[in-house]
């Protein structure tokens, strides 16, 4: 099985994700694969364990918005767009950016945009501050499975080939947080 850490040990936690390990956390609704988004190592074992195309891309989630500024174009931006979506973080919204260089071609996949979400749910933001930025956050599960919503069900499906789970409390939602647009405001995902 993978190694299981709890609250207790977020410094083991985010150790193992700065040296290339894929680790599944829980977030407001499911549990989340995450990596380092700049290691493509890491990534690529991402989507292996979850049988995903990698034109996909996938969302970062972070504990401050100073862990996802870098990954923004704030060029292409209006600052009423921007001052709008900090509002609504920490929060369960997910909004997606144009991105900057910043952003690992990889993590984007084929879309233009970067999704990214300042968390409220405090396992998954102290699991971000352990580990010093925002991470990968992808639904666990194998596509086209339900995602996980137990530390348990994570390991029925990745079982060793996952580096580790941290087993705390998800964040009570019934669903993943809805998905926007920051510029227009159009919903993605609902």
């Amino acid at each position: 099985m993978p190694a299981r850490f709890t609250l207790a040990e977020l410094d083991a936690a985010g150790a193992l994700l700065r040296q290339g390990g894929v680790l599944a956390y829980p977030t407001e609704a499911v549990y989340g694969l995450g990596c380092d988004p700049h290691d493509q190592g890491a990534f690529e074992r991402l989507f292996a364990l979850k049988q995903r195309p990698p034109t996909q891309g996938v969302l970062l989630i972070a504990a401050d918005f100073g862990q996802v500024e870098r990954y923004i174009d704030l060029a292409a931006v209006p600052a009423t767009v921007l001052a709008q979506v900090r509002g609504s973080w920490p929060g369960p919204f997910t909004w997606i950016f144009p991105r900057s260089p910043a952003v690992p071609a990889w993590v984007a996949g084929a879309h233009a945009g970067i999704a990214l979400r300042v968390t409220a749910h405090e396992p998954a933001a102290a699991l971000c501050r352990a580990f010093g930025g925002a991470l990968v956050s992808t639904s666990a599960n194998p596509h086209g499975e339900p995602a996980a919503r137990s530390a348990a069900m994570v390991e029925t499906y990745f079982g060793q080939a996952l580096d580790g789970v941290l087993d705390a409390p998800l964040g009570g939602q019934e669903r993943p947080t809805v998905i926007r647009d920051a510029l227009s405001g159009a919903i993605i995902r609902t």
